[in-house]
């Protein structure tokens, strides 16, 4: 079940909301977690039951490891951190593992090692790392436990962030969890809900307009391709994914604000980044925080030698890609990355810094198309033939035409990627996001979110490309 459905959008949450808000507040959580466990049955019937197991097995351990003698806290988040990696790496992992090992005796003239292959859980990369905060905050005593089991599996698998984010880490909400009650207010519900809105506004008018045109351009073969439409690919994917993953998160925070939650912001317009080191400050903001919190600090972070320090850029930035997806073009993207945060550090903020803010603006965001390319591309030949493509100067026509709807959205994304760069964007987003709405602004804001649901509604009936690319992670 994704957020921009009918089944969704019509039943799902508007019945959620109902009981919720009639409900006595001792009965929201269970309530929320049952509805959660029913979420996620509708999409992964088989992998329930070892969700829920790793859970309570989690809980209890994480719950003996709070307040026990330091050797054995160690031993005990050590069995917490291997139970919950031990899963990721098992279910999405295996298969690469295996595929690559039949390969290399493949080569060698061996036999391959018979397999039958993973099925993915939906959400294992995003639930498995607010797993991880929860054993690593109690173990640094930086939040008490939940005293209820079912308070932590309704922390991990409350449905407005159990799928696509954004990484809830525990010490954020862990009172929310206890009681919300001074949040639940109608100003926040409004605005939730005006959030909500805004996110699937992204999601269904921008990001599935964009990919479904990306598509077509993806699926021409390379002796096809022009380098102008390659360009265009990679440049309306880019503006798909940053508008799909955004449009998400707004939805998640949405609804935590609906019921409640603050949840931490996601992005915050990437693509204005005048680096590769800000535009990871920008562009997934829970990932890096919590690849920096939980990775890059325990391995020395900045108070290293220049040589170490370079190593734990490109290693985290490695898994980073990594845990995106079980491909080479993830570690590729993830070291490409690497590469420019290093770069950052050795001369390319200086050069920046001197050009400019606008040169700079331009020139990072070629180098995240580039790097685009090998995520969206699903083998490394093709990425690297794709983007020979976008530098070969080949301006051949070609037997593909970009319809006028196309062409529209993606100014219209280009405008709302790049205009917070401006003053003018500045002023909007805090019109939008950060406003405390008068009641002129309220009755305002209320129409404007009512007819862009109907809109959306209305499309997604109408279209069957509906995809949400980071479910797939």
């Amino acid at each position: 079940m994704v957020f921009s459905s009918s089944l969704f959008l019509l039943y799902f949450l508007p019945l959620f909301l109902i009981i919720y808000y009639l409900l006595d507040k001792n009965f929201k959580n269970i309530f929320t977690l049952l509805a959660s466990i029913f979420f996620y049955t509708w999409g992964a019937p088989e992998f329930i039951f070892i969700v829920l197991g790793s859970i309570t097995i989690d809980y209890y351990i994480v719950n003996a490891l709070y307040g026990s003698p330091i050797k054995k806290k160690r031993i005990l988040l050590a069995i917490s951190i291997i139970l919950n990696v031990g899963l990721l790496l098992y279910f999405k992992y295996a298969n690469f593992f295996i595929e690559n090992v039949n390969f290399a005796l493949q080569n060698f003239g061996f036999g391959e090692i018979g397999w039958v292959k993973i099925a993915l859980p939906i959400g294992i990369s995003f639930f498995t790392f607010q797993k991880l905060t929860y054993s690593i905050d109690v173990y640094r005593n930086v939040h008490t436990p939940l005293k209820k089991v079912t308070d932590y599996a309704m922390y991990i698998l409350m449905f407005p962030q159990l799928i696509a984010g954004p990484i809830v880490r525990f010490n954020e909400i862990a009172d929310q969890i206890e009681d919300r009650s001074k949040h639940e207010t109608i100003d926040n519900r409004l605005l939730g809900f005006y959030r909500f809105i805004i996110g699937l506004s992204k999601k269904v008018l921008i990001a599935n307009v964009l990919g479904a045109e990306a598509d077509k351009i993806f699926a021409i073969g390379y002796n096809d391709l022009s380098t102008s439409l390659a360009w265009i690919g990679i440049i309306a994917y880019s503006f798909q994914i940053y508008f799909d993953f955004s449009g998400y998160s707004d939805m998640a925070i949405g609804i935590g604000r609906m019921i409640g939650f603050k949840f931490p912001e996601n992005f915050n317009n990437p693509y204005i980044s005048q680096n590769i080191t800000e535009f990871w400050k920008r562009w997934h903001i829970t990932l890096s925080r919590f690849m920096r919190d939980y990775l890059y600090i325990p391995l020395g972070g900045n108070r290293v030698s220049k040589n170490r320090l370079y190593f734990n850029l490109c290693f985290v930035f490695l898994i980073s890609g990594f845990w995106h997806g079980a491909a080479w073009n993830f570690l590729i993207w993830g070291a490409y990355h690497g590469i420019f945060l290093i770069a950052d550090r050795i001369f390319l903020i200086k050069f920046t810094q001197r050009i400019g803010k606008y040169p700079s603006i331009i020139i990072t965001y070629i180098i995240i198309l580039v790097g685009w390319v090998f995520f969206r591309v699903e083998n490394l030949p093709g990425s690297f033939s794709y983007i020979s493509k976008m530098f070969t100067f080949d301006f051949k026509e070609t037997i593909y035409s970009l319809n006028s709807e196309f062409i529209s959205i993606l100014i219209i994304g280009a405008f709302f990627s790049f205009i917070v760069a401006f003053k003018l964007g500045v002023w909007l987003q805090e019109k939008i996001y950060y406003t405390n709405y008068n009641l002129k602004g309220i009755i305002s804001m209320s129409i404007l979110s009512v007819i862009l649901l109907f809109i959306c509604i209305s499309f997604i009936t109408t279209s069957g490309f509906n995809p949400f690319i980071y479910f797939r992670f």
